[in-house]
């Protein structure tokens, strides 16, 4: 499964992470690095257990079923929030 983000939603780097800015809404959700690390690797065409692996290489101590768990729910909180669709 790849992602994009909808089409009014944009991103910005931030020193420490992202921010997510829903144009239609003006909602915006600021995501830390490890959650900018994932999103990021989905958006360049990551598949979750690849990008559950660059977790893992990110933060060592975390177990592979830990890694996919937290990418798993943090796929699921960006698709509750309507923040992207699969391509």
């Amino acid at each position: 499964m790849s992602l994009a983000l909808r089409h009014n939603v944009c991103a910005t780097d931030t020193e420490d992470g992202m921010v997510l800015l829903d144009e239609v809404t003006g909602r915006y959700w600021q995501l830390n690095g490890t959650a900018a690390l994932i999103l990021r690797a989905l958006l360049g065409g990551a598949a979750p257990p690849d990008t559950a692996g660059r977790l893992r290489e990110a933060y060592p101590h975390l177990t592979v079923e830990r890694s996919r768990s937290d990418t798993a729910a943090f796929i699921d909180s960006l698709v509750e929030a309507r923040l992207v669709v699969p391509t």
